[in-house]
């Protein structure tokens, strides 16, 4: 029971002083032997945490308790993840309630926080040291521990005391100042003015010290005529004598450069006036004050300032005026309303806003609401981690840059992060040092390397594990870059191997491989010639065997019906007439160019399937005439042919947009046609194709809606298939 451990466990009853006591306990055992820098035993460390825990900040039992078992877990391993799997931390699970054990666990993870990792920036430390848990008092613990540090900073090396000072100053307490912890904070503060400033702090805690019964004095001196008048005017009011702290005293000398006995409020009378929140009261009752005080004292009409007519921009609303007491004194007087106080401390107008600090708006708000709990002493009613702030890690590049991705976020993520580039070619990394896959999930504190390859390319499997939206959108980017790439070499790869056949790859044959290799479209076909994953040689060989040619469900719907006739001229003998009468034979349209009435056309003899009708501008129309001219049929469209179920297809470019898709299909609506199927494939980021198969009567109507498409706005390209 030794090092005031007594003392610490009397504050609490019951099981509460048990728990206390059993948790330090395993400090002690677990601690045995262990010296600090001064060579005192390390047990004073938690027991001077402890004692600021619970006399300071007002935190109950299970916080006491988590500081010791903290400290006893401390030196388990040399890692957080050591310490966080350690038999000890696991022991605590049967012992002590889950709340405490988390408390440990985030205050585990925290001390291995480094300063490189902070770069003292105050809004990086407090997303990382809040991020390590969804319980507020392991931040408050945390500042107990730093205060208990800086008080005995004999205990550390000499060459160590100023950096921790230094970190303390710009990380530690600006978070104590916006919970609500001033005197931490102005301790702190002081303290880093004593190390940092030792001539200057003498100074002034030397001309305090001086003044300090002058001061009291001064103060009962000073409200002593004032009382009377007040209370006569029935005025309820609370009074408080302000004595600004050294560091507050040498920062103002700094700015003003002015010397301690130029600085007019280090010594401040505030009243706070309890009246209804209505400002026209308010602002009443104030201004009646401020004429009481100024009847009794010589005011100094320069130093009036009035932030009750016009308020702060961030809020802050007060009556500031200097006075001078019949000695020769200077008084700052401060007069506002309970409301406005209330304001000032812990609202909009707070110090830390106006002061400068930086604050993210949803961390800031949960801090605050962990203040007026701590105010209102609410054993066990702690707020927890908005979910918002629990949806984000924290991790570091290995120069020490903080990175903020999404929980679940893996090395792939980080990578993406970093630069597309280097996520393109990641191939996986090291954590913490040890090397992991690209899909090992990230934790706050990380200390990331990623590792890549030249030939690392992005896989469409990469898609199931990434959680961040710019891993995601650059992964597709860049497998469409690469589908690109493979499409236009095995088109060109292709093409020069047909050449070398003596085949021609026109539509008609891409659209039996596409159907024989089970892909949509082209591209995707020759993207597969270009990655190697069709063979050539195969290919060769459908195309010479009998299995080409066959219907594809493609192909039948852009097909004519059979049962279609041509007849003879009478008036000819040279024509076949294609529409209906006597002297019938049997044709079809052919799928490689669907002809419509009124296009040019020919009928080719097929040996199994008869008389095709073909437009002359067909792919094939050339390799037909020139190596089959026997084969060849003139023919020409009926006068009362046929019109009601003839096809066009039409590819048309345009911009990236639904609207002009949506122009697209209004503008076929308004012929008499009709749309039998549409589809639409992204190019790039800018443009699109748009296929489209529609029923039309004759080519006459097909070129008014070809010129029609080709007047909209952001249409680039229309072309007949």
């Amino acid at each position: 029971m030794e090092y005031g451990i007594q003392q610490i466990a009397e504050r609490f009853s019951g099981r509460d002083r048990e728990m206390v006591l059993e948790a330090y306990g395993i400090a002690e055992k677990a601690l045995e032997g262990k010296l600090r820098g001064n060579r005192r035993p390390f047990i004073e460390h938690p027991l001077g945490v402890a004692r600021i825990v619970s006399e300071e900040t007002g935190l109950q039992a299970d916080a006491v308790t988590a500081v010791f078992l903290h400290e006893a877990n401390r030196f388990q391993g040399a890692t957080a993840a050591e310490i966080n799997s350690s038999a000890m931390l696991k022991s605590f699970y049967a012992q002590f309630p889950q709340d405490i054990v988390n408390m440990v666990r985030s205050l585990d993870n925290i001390s291995f926080i480094t300063l490189r990792q902070t770069g003292l920036d105050e809004e990086r430390y407090r997303k990382l040291i809040i991020s390590y848990s969804t319980d507020p008092r392991v931040v408050i613990i945390k500042l107990a521990d730093r205060l208990e540090v800086l008080r005995n900073l004999e205990a550390l090396p000499s060459s160590k005391r100023n950096p921790k000072v230094t970190e303390s100053m710009q990380l530690y307490a600006p978070l104590a100042h916006q919970l609500g912890l001033y005197l931490i904070k102005s301790e702190m503060e002081d303290i880093y003015l004593r190390c940092m400033e030792p001539e200057a702090y003498r100074a002034i805690t030397n001309s305090l010290k001086a003044t300090e019964r002058e001061r009291e004095a001064l103060a009962v001196r000073f409200i002593a005529p004032l009382r009377a008048k007040l209370d006569r005017s029935g005025i309820k009011y609370t009074m408080k004598a302000r004595t600004k702290s050294a560091y507050s005293i040498w920062r103002k000398m700094q700015a003003q450069k002015v010397p301690f006995e130029k600085i007019y409020d280090v010594f401040a009378m505030r009243f706070i006036i309890d009246c209804p929140p209505i400002r026209t009261v308010e602002h009443e009752l104030c201004w009646k004050v401020y004429s009481l005080v100024t009847e009794e004292y010589q005011p100094d009409t320069s130093r009036l300032r009035d932030w009750l007519s016009k308020p702060k921009p961030n809020g802050y609303e007060s009556l500031h005026t200097t006075v001078t007491t019949r000695e020769g004194t200077t008084v700052e007087v401060q007069i506002r309303t309970v409301r406005m106080d209330l304001e000032a401390e812990q609202g909009h107008a707070s110090h830390w806003a106006y002061k400068g600090i930086r604050s993210e708006e949803v961390l800031s708000d949960w801090l605050n609401r962990v203040r007026d709990m701590m105010q209102r002493n609410e054993p066990g009613g702690y707020e927890k981690m908005p979910p918002e702030l629990m949806k984000q890690i924290y991790v570091f590049t290995p120069a020490g840059d903080l990175r903020e991705l999404h929980a679940g976020a893996s090395v792939l993520d980080f990578a993406f992060d970093i630069h597309s580039n280097i996520g393109a070619r990641c191939t996986g990394g090291r954590v913490n040092g040890k090397m992991v896959p690209i899909r090992e999930e990230l934790h706050t504190g990380d200390v990331v390397e990623i590792i890549t390859g030249k030939n690392q390319k992005p896989n469409p499997d990469w898609l199931n594990f990434v959680v961040t939206s710019k891993a995601r959108n650059k992964i597709r980017q860049k497998l469409k870059e690469e589908e690109n790439k493979a499409a236009a070499e095995g088109k060109e790869m292709l093409s020069r191997r047909m050449r070398n056949w003596k085949m021609e790859m026109d539509d008609l044959v891409l659209a039996e491989l596409t159907k024989k290799y089970h892909f949509k479209v082209n591209n995707e076909f020759f993207a597969a010639v270009g990655s190697g994953s069709i063979d050539l040689m195969e290919i060769k060989e459908f195309l010479s065997s009998g299995e080409r040619r066959e219907e594809t469900p493609a192909a039948q719907a852009a097909s004519q019906r059979q049962g279609r006739t041509v007849e003879s001229d009478s008036s000819s003998s040279d024509y076949l007439i294609i529409g209906s009468g006597l002297g019938k034979v049997s044709y079809k349209m052919a799928r490689c160019c669907n002809p419509i009435f009124g296009d040019e056309v020919f009928g080719f003899v097929t040996i199994k399937e008869g008389l095709k009708i073909h437009r002359i501008s067909c792919p094939n129309a050339a390799r037909l005439l020139s190596e089959y001219p026997y084969r060849i049929q003139k023919v020409r469209w009926a006068q009362n042919a046929d019109r009601a179920s003839s096809t066009a297809s039409l590819k048309i470019v345009t911009g990236n947009d639904l609207q002009v898709t949506n122009a697209v299909i209004s503008t076929v609506n308004m012929f008499k046609a009709s749309i039998r199927s549409f589809n639409v494939v992204e190019r790039s980021r800018s443009e699109q194709e748009i296929q489209m198969t529609t029923y039309v009567a004759s080519n006459a109507e097909l070129d008014k809606i070809t010129a029609s498409l080709r007047k909209l706005r952001d249409v680039r390209q229309v072309t007949r298939l």
